[in-house]
């Protein structure tokens, strides 16, 4: 069985920084592409940033570059995302994804999902 479990989001003030993990079990990590999707209240999901399976090819929504970082570990099977000066409209439910052998980006449609975390910024 798949699992794809986010941690790390909370409350934070505008400025300030939050680190999202996200671990992934019952599939062989190395050969996905891994991405993170936030989703807020009333709106539709939508891309942040995607990572391929080596690390060589990384993507951002033009929202978040120059303030969020992805990364991944395959030897821990987690996929990370650095969010710095983070603003009130980053609020929003974070949810990882795979995609089998590709990067995700914003037009891919993902394998898996991760059931989310919140991150909230407070003005």
């Amino acid at each position: 069985q798949v699992r794809l479990v986010e941690s790390g989001g909370g409350l934070v003030q505008a400025g300030g920084s939050l680190s999202l993990s996200c671990a992934a079990s019952g599939l062989p990590f190395s050969m996905y592409g891994m991405g993170w999707f936030r989703q807020a209240s009333g709106k539709e999901r939508e891309f942040v940033a995607g990572i391929s399976r080596n690390s060589g090819t990384i993507y951002y929504s033009d929202s978040v570059k120059g303030r969020f970082t992805i990364s991944r570990d395959n030897a821990k099977n987690t996929v990370y995302l650095q969010m710095n000066s983070l603003k009130p409209e980053d609020t929003a439910a974070y949810y990882c994804a795979a995609r089998a052998s590709i990067v995700v980006t914003s037009t891919t449609r993902p394998n898996y999902w991760g059931q989310g975390t919140q991150v909230t910024v407070s003005s």
